[in-house]
């Protein structure tokens, strides 16, 4: 509507400049809201400079004619020829007297015609923020041209008039119709004048002259057009805002249902809004960035699920499942394996082994599973492995056993016979290597160590020995695996160097129970029941607690010995033996004796050699009675004599209590 009523002023302007009146009346002004305005003038070399003053005067009689303002009606002029040029822009002066004189200081450029340059310069620099363009103000531009453009007007006019610019085309004399068309905004009646010379450029608008300033009914308010009035002078239509269309009553406006008959590109809903429409899509799918199409979500490819085995995608869901064999769980999420052996879903005689959904048959040792595969044959293990039995071999279901003839024993080795068994053993002696026991001393422990090998049958699958020296500190002076025969443990015996300092029992013991009867260090696996022995042999008081790993070594099994001289405390040594005690803990005062404990210390011998060297005999006999009784009197005679001591340590006691009261 404010483009309109430029245009009225433009034209009132030229109608104003043709009316005679004195010099001295002002020309009469409408006013208006605010407008931005821009002549584009042609300063080519076919403009003559009288004509180019006829120009001059001619923006100055318009622009007198208008509301002159930062906050009215804004004026930039650009001049163009070969090359572009701004002679000020809309923000460069405010006041009418500036602008006139701003005019006045032109200087024409007197080159070629680019008229389609300077509308684009205009366009993109003229009516810019930059240069004092404003927002939701009309934009309006007087383009004048005495000749045909050198280069393309229409797409770059019509490039400007799609971004709102009102363009008036004014041509004089060589002026091209079909060009100035071509530039100026619809209709062409309002908007195309073409003179015959710049003399005759007043007659702009002459024939509009009346009605310029009629009375604009759209301003006036007096119209009932819904969202639009579009004036005409006397009259007005209605239109209706982008989005919109007029109803048949001309008046009110209904927004256009893009969607309604189908004239989108949506893959699933269309929503219609303003000016346009918007695609959704169907749960469990996404829209595209074309904001058309819609693609399913696929969760599983996505691995936005929680299944443990198979998951399977549907639009924006999924389920679960599980690989052949396995059955799902009611969480539907994990998966069990099916154990057809479990569930008894088999054939098999023997052993069934399962594998998920499916199973296969197998025997147990000794047996060959057939060709069935279901069923299982006895296989006479004598006679399918080297049994290396000395005397005779028995089979087995799944194994065999070696038997002697009568008279004879079967040895540990579980293959040869003998009339004696040895005791095959793992043995760990603790000696005590504590400053207490002098160097002296401690070369008769070692050949008390050497006296005590020497009465074991030792091997690989014998008897083994490991040594173990303590003091404040343990030292393994060599493990059970380390030495195979008894010249060479001997031999690392007496290399054995004296530790000296304190008496730290239980750490030995400790260490005993810990790391030397362990596998690693040649402790054969306890399910082969092969004994073993710990003997500890110590000539004083232990400095730390033995309690506890004494009775633990016990309680594993171990058969404890203990050896003690000199200053070696009972108490301690019967607390580290074996029961019964009498058989597993021996003493001396003096380190020269210890070669008798030796000698007295079976571990390794034939039954009828152990037990202390006592002589198994007819307990019928005559001489066995008398022994027996003997005895039996020495024992009841210990047994009183410790009873007589227990009295007098009680009434001992009593005294005490007594004194203390």
């Amino acid at each position: 509507m404010k483009m309109r009523q430029l245009s009225a002023f433009i034209l009132l302007t030229l109608a104003v400049l043709t009316t005679a009146r004195p010099k001295t009346e002002p020309a009469q002004k409408c006013k208006t809201g605010p407008v931005d305005l821009v002549f584009l003038i042609d300063s080519s070399r076919s403009v003559r400079p009288h004509e180019f003053e006829t120009m001059r005067k001619f923006m100055i009689d318009i622009i007198n004619t208008l509301d002159i303002g930062l906050n009215a009606t804004r004026v930039g002029v650009v001049q163009y020829s070969s090359q572009v040029r701004t002679e000020f822009t809309l923000k460069t002066h405010g006041r009418l007297s500036n602008i006139v004189k701003a005019i006045n200081q032109i200087i024409p450029l007197a080159q070629g015609t680019m008229t389609g340059l300077a509308i684009r310069y205009m366009m993109n620099e003229a009516f810019t923020a930059e240069a004092g363009d404003r927002p939701k103000v009309p934009n309006v531009a007087v383009i004048v041209t005495d000749g045909r453009p050198q280069d393309r007007v229409a797409e770059v006019a019509a490039e400007a008039r799609e971004k709102g610019i009102e363009i008036y085309a004014v041509g004089v004399a060589r002026a091209d119709m079909t060009s100035l068309r071509a530039m100026a905004s619809p209709p062409f009646e309002d908007h195309v004048f073409l003179v015959e010379s710049f003399d005759l450029i007043h007659q702009f608008g002459i024939q509009f002259q009346d009605k310029l300033c009629a009375i604009d009914l759209c301003a006036e308010r007096k119209h009932n057009c819904e969202q639009i009035c579009v004036s005409s002078p006397g009259s007005f239509t209605c239109d209706c805002n982008k989005g919109y269309k007029l109803n048949n009553d001309k008046r009110t406006c209904s927004m256009i249902d893009y969607c309604l008959f189908g004239n989108h590109s949506c893959d699933h809903e269309c929503v219609s809004v303003l000016n346009g429409y918007r695609c959704h899509c169907n749960e469990g799918y996404r829209l595209l960035e074309d904001g058309k199409t819609c693609q399913a979500i696929d969760l599983c490819a996505e691995g936005k699920h929680d299944c443990a085995q198979i998951c399977i995608s549907a639009p924006g869901v999924y389920t679960c499942d599980c690989n052949k064999g396995y059955t799902l769980n009611e969480d539907e999420k994990t998966c069990t394996p099916i154990d057809l052996c479990a569930e008894g879903k088999h054939d098999c005689e023997q052993i069934c082994v399962s594998a998920p959904g499916v199973f296969s048959c197998d025997c147990n040792k000794g047996f060959k599973l057939n060709k069935d595969k279901k069923t299982c044959t006895n296989m006479n293990m004598c006679n399918t492995v080297e049994h290396g039995c000395e005397y005779q071999c028995v089979s087995t279901p799944g194994s065999y056993h070696c038997i002697c003839p009568e008279g004879q024993l079967l040895q540990d080795d579980g293959k040869s016979c003998g009339t004696c068994k040895s005791a095959n053993i793992d043995l760990v002696l603790l000696i005590d290597g504590s400053k207490s026991v002098r160097p002296q001393n401690f070369e008769l422990v070692k050949k008390f160590v050497n006296q005590v090998v020497d009465s074991l049958d030792v091997s690989v699958h014998g008897t083994r020995v490991g040594l173990v020296q303590y003091s404040s500190r343990v030292r393994t002076e060599f493990p059970l695996n380390m030495y195979h025969t008894a010249d060479e443990i001997k031999a690392a015996v007496m290399k054995v160097e004296y530790m000296e300092k304190g008496t730290m029992t239980g750490l030995a013991l400790k260490h005993m129970l810990e790391n030397s009867f362990s596998e690693a260090e040649g402790a054969r696996p306890l399910s082969r029941n092969i004994p073993r022995i710990g003997l500890v042999f110590t000539d004083g008081r232990s400095q730390d607690d033995i309690t506890e790993y004494a009775k633990k070594a016990k309680e594993v099994g171990i058969t404890m010995y203990a050896v003690g001289v000199g200053k070696a405390v009972e108490d301690e040594l019967r607390e580290i033996a074996s029961e019964p005690v009498e058989k597993h803990f021996y003493y001396t005062t003096d380190f020269t004796a210890i070669s008798t404990i030796a000698e007295n210390l079976k571990l390794n011998v034939c039954p009828e050699e152990s037990q202390g060297e006592i002589e198994v005999k007819d307990p019928c006999a005559c001489e066995s009675l008398v022994e027996f009784q003997q005895a039996t009197m020495n024992s009841l005679e210990q047994l009183t004599q410790k009873l007589a001591g227990m009295t007098a340590r009680l009434e001992q006691l009593e005294n005490q209590l007594f004194s203390r009261k």
